[in-house]
């Protein structure tokens, strides 16, 4: 099952630019190439054909952005079996002037993959990161039921081991990109357990204003609770029910300052130019200490946010004339 090694080009140019040439744009994305987060960077037409820079990890990522290095990163957010990702949400709650202006969804599902002229009658130990062994264990048990496994940082990094001699293992779990750009022998396809596997990313540029509303919106932020009391969490989260503002995300994380003390990650469904929406933000700034708002930006899957008319933008303006009137002495209609 050996599959002929394509790379793929990436122009990454060093001669100096014309003037009559637009600069290119640089993105940093979780590397090497063949990883999950290059494939969710692929799905971004302004970024074909510009400059993809490959680094080691989400902070580094970010760095770039606010440090001027890239334009744009690409991140993992969210995964539909182990739920947010950690390192990304308290990155993106610590490091200032970043704003989320896209989504992209990328399904998860593993190869297994050996140095040429391997067969997975002669595998016994395999490499790969914890979440990607953990996703595919089942079918590693059926297959090789007595194999035994090596953690690696990255399921990337545990294919190039394969190559490069500095790993024991026989072979790897990795993403199928990774087979267009190294020549490894194809052992197994599909060996995720669960097919509907999903990745969530996001494209991070430093702070911008807003796309324009879609319809098909969602908008992130982080907020912190005033003080630990009973109903203080049902406090925030009346923010949004009131209005009539579906919540898709809430995880909490530790601030870190003191036991006890969090950080709540939100996606609602819907945009910050929204009447609803607008006005279930300033109820959460008045309510938090501290509210970081992450953008607003389309939905990967383009579904339209639906609401009852009670809160539409309409709704929202007459009740503002009506209360307007009122101050100013204008008699009733």
């Amino acid at each position: 099952m050996r599959r002929p090694r394509a790379r793929r080009s990436r122009l990454i140019c060093v001669t100096p630019e014309h003037d009559d040439q637009p600069a290119r744009r640089t993105y940093s994305y979780l590397g090497p190439a063949g990883t999950f987060t290059e494939a969710a960077l692929a799905q971004v037409p302004e970024a074909r054909d510009q400059i993809w820079r490959s680094v080691r990890n989400v902070g580094e990522a970010l760095a770039d952005v606010v440090e001027g290095r890239s334009d744009a990163a690409m991140i993992a957010i969210e995964n539909s079996v182990d739920g947010g990702v950690s390192t990304a949400q308290d990155a993106l709650a610590t490091m200032p002037g970043l704003r989320i202006v896209g989504e992209y969804l990328v399904p998860v599902n593993f190869v297994l993959v050996a140095r040429p002229g391997t067969r997975i009658e002669d595998v016994s130990l395999i490499a790969a990161h914890p979440v990607a062994y953990a996703q595919c264990l089942q079918w590693l048990l059926k297959a090789r039921p007595e194999h035994a496994h090596l953690p690696a940082a990255s399921n990337v990094a545990a294919a190039l081991g394969l190559l490069d001699g500095v790993s024991d293992a026989d072979a790897a779990i990795a993403p199928p990109g990774i087979l267009e750009h190294h020549d490894l022998e194809l052992l197994a396809s599909d060996i995720g357990d669960n097919e509907h596997a999903v990745t969530r990313f996001v494209l991070v540029s430093r702070t911008v204003a807003p796309p324009s509303p879609t319809g098909a919106d969602k908008t992130s932020l982080i907020a912190e609770l005033p003080d630990d009391h009973p109903g203080a969490l049902l406090e925030l989260l009346e923010q949004f029910s009131t209005r009539g503002i579906n919540l898709s995300l809430i995880e909490s994380r530790p601030i870190g300052d003191a036991l006890g003390r969090y950080r709540f990650v939100i996606d609602a469904d819907g945009h910050v130019s929204d009447e609803r929406m607008a006005d279930a933000l300033m109820g959460v700034r008045r309510f938090s200490p501290k509210v970081l708002f992450l953008g607003s930006y389309p939905r990967a899957d383009r579904a339209i946010v639906r609401y009852p008319q009670r809160y539409s933008d309409d709704v929202f303006v007459e009740a503002r004339d009506w209360l307007r009137a009122l101050i100013s002495g204008e008699p009733e209609a």
